[in-house]
């Protein structure tokens, strides 16, 4: 048995005695076996000083170690038997940090979690990786003059004993100096909200990415470089050249798309990523479904912030199927968007003019409506396809007769979306909790707009049930006598689902899952309950959702077959 072996025409060799690592590593050192006599002969000659290179790169100074070689068949045989001996220890431990980095954090932290501490085993592959992680940790903290005054191991054979002695002089640290940038396609205002630095802080690379991550992600430009000139330092102080090359001024996307709930649909998207130097944007988007056409346009202007503070107007013109009423809503609107860390923070006033017709009755009211929104996304692993994660989102608004809006209300929103993997993560669960209600001065419940109510079922509600025909319920009288029932919506939601997930291949997982709730009128609540199957193709923007799910809680049960396209949150 031969524990590691290596072939060609002239000799074979196998090494044993070693655990693995080292025998890997005296394997590096002794390299392919010989291909012919020639390279053979130099094989044998330098075969002991390489196996003693390889112990020794990892502290192993006095090993034992034998030969045996077969020459009777014609591809020579030769066995390494090794003992390792004892390991070299660093006894003396002399590791010196001067310049201003000797009162850096980030250097602190890294010499007290070194791959090589006094009393450890020597290791030469850790003691250079020390070396070269200061001096790249130097660097990207601005110490450019950074050298090493003393670089050595000596090694006490006999004793298996040594003595390291690194002393590694920082220097003095750079500064952030002024950027030298030529054009006008950013203010100097919104150029500056950008920086997380100020000129004359002490340079760190990390800052200088985030910088460009943050000129990226504006969507102003096509291309972003920020470099820092240190050949033309002055006094520490670095300029960095900023060439930014701007997007395409117009861009446009057209889409086609289906989903069981508005089934067929065509979009069309026009965005303008920046409009002038100060960075507003806008973006128009059409759609056109035969139950939900619409169009909205949305015109960006930044405050403190490109990113993180902006301001939003807003214009919406959209056709909608709320159960048994057709509805038609001319919106304009401002928002004021901030991010702070992972949380979304909305401050909202928009006025509604809705116009829906239900048993041939056409109404029209108008709404004033400030608001307040809060949202957060926390996710692990794929963007679409994450093992864990949360989502909310929560909105309060209202409105008064007193104030712009044909009746007083508020109304109030929440959804809740979980996923999470097991220890074995082809096992995931997904757990969604959604829940709504409005409140309106007495009397004027029957006033209340079709997008304002609340509505059940669909693809992204209770599957197994059509989209958003669950709600309240009322009959009304045909000129013919006939009775009809009508789906008028209702002023609470609660709805909860619980979906397991198996992926029982890379890029398919089956699914089982129950929804249960309703969109009724306060203390009329009445589970409707769908149970389903399905079959999920992960892709790159999401999971492509094959699924059939069973009204199981309707008198006369009824199956759907939904497709739907995308992540979780």
């Amino acid at each position: 048995m031969w524990p590691l072996l290596a072939g060609a025409a002239t000799l074979d060799y196998s090494v044993e005695g070693l655990d693995k690592s080292q025998r890997e590593n005296v394997v590096a050192w002794l390299g392919e076996a010989p291909a012919d006599e020639v390279e053979r002969t130099a094989f044998l000659a330098t075969v002991r000083e390489r196996v003693e290179k390889g112990l020794q790169a990892l502290g192993y100074y006095q090993p034992d170690i034998d030969f045996s070689l077969d020459k009777e068949r014609t591809t020579w045989r030769l066995t390494i038997q090794v003992a390792a001996g004892d390991p070299v220890h660093l006894d003396e431990y002399d590791l010196r940090l001067s310049g201003e980095a000797a009162s850096d954090p980030a250097f602190e932290r890294y010499l007290a979690e070194a791959p090589l501490q006094p009393g450890d085993q020597l290791d030469h592959a850790a003691y250079e990786a020390m070396k070269k992680k200061l001096m790249t940790l130097a660097q990207r903290r601005g110490y450019f003059d950074a050298r090493f005054t003393a670089n050595r191991v000596a090694v006490e054979v006999a004793a298996n004993t040594a003595r390291l002695s690194l002393h590694f002089d920082s220097g003095p640290r750079y500064r952030f100096g002024p950027i030298q940038y030529q054009g006008d396609a950013l203010s100097s205002e919104q150029l500056d909200s950008l920086m997380p630095f100020a000129e004359g802080d002490p340079f760190e690379l990390a800052r200088l990415q985030e910088f460009q991550s943050q000129l990226q992600r504006t969507g102003y430009f096509r291309g972003v470089l920020v470099r820092p000139r240190v050949e033309e330092a002055v006094d520490l102080a670095i300029p960095l050249a900023l060439d930014l090359a701007p997007a395409r001024r117009h861009s446009f996307e057209v889409g086609l798309g289906y989903s069981t709930d508005t089934e067929e649909r065509v979009s069309m998207v026009w965005r303008t990523p920046r409009i002038n130097r100060w960075g507003h944007s806008q973006e128009t988007r059409l759609e056109y479904s035969a139950i939900n056409p619409s169009g909205r346009i949305t015109y960006n202007i930044p405050l403190s912030h490109p990113l993180y503070d902006v301001l939003q107007l807003r214009a919406r013109l959209e056709q909608n199927e709320f159960g048994d009423i057709d509805s038609e809503q001319l919106e304009f609107g401002v928002r004021r968007e901030i991010h702070r860390e992972r949380w979304i923070y909305g401050y909202s006033l928009r006025h509604l003019n809705e116009r829906w017709d239900v048993a041939g009755t056409t109404r029209s009211d108008d709404y004033l409506l400030p608001g307040f929104s809060l949202s957060h996304k926390y996710r692990e692993g794929a963007l679409v396809n994450p093992s864990r994660g949360l989502s909310q989102y929560y909105l309060l608004e209202g409105g008064s007769d007193q104030a712009g809006s044909d009746l007083d209300l508020v109304r109030g929103y929440g959804k809740l979306v979980y996923v999470h993997s097991l220890p074995d993560e082809r096992h995931r669960l997904v757990g969604r909790l959604e829940a709504g209600a409005v409140f309106v001065s007495e009397g004027q419940r029957d006033d209340l707009a079709p997008s304002l109510s609340f509505f059940a079922g669909g693809s992204q509600s209770l599957r197994g049930y059509g989209y958003q025909s669950i709600g309240k319920e009322v009959k009304f009288t045909r000129d013919d006598g006939s009775t009809n029932t009508l789906v008028v919506g209702g002023d609470r939601l609660l709805i909860g689902s619980l979906e397991y997930q198996y992926r029982f291949r890379p890029s398919w997982r089956g699914a089982v899952f129950v929804d249960a709730g309703d969109a009724f009128d306060a203390e009329q609540f009445d589970a409707n309950v769908g149970v389903g199957v399905g079959l999920h193709y992960l892709t790159p923007v999401g999971a492509v959702k094959l699924e059939v799910a069973n009204s199981v809680s309707e008198d006369d049960p009824d199956w759907r077959f939904i497709i739907n396209i995308g992540a979780e949150f």
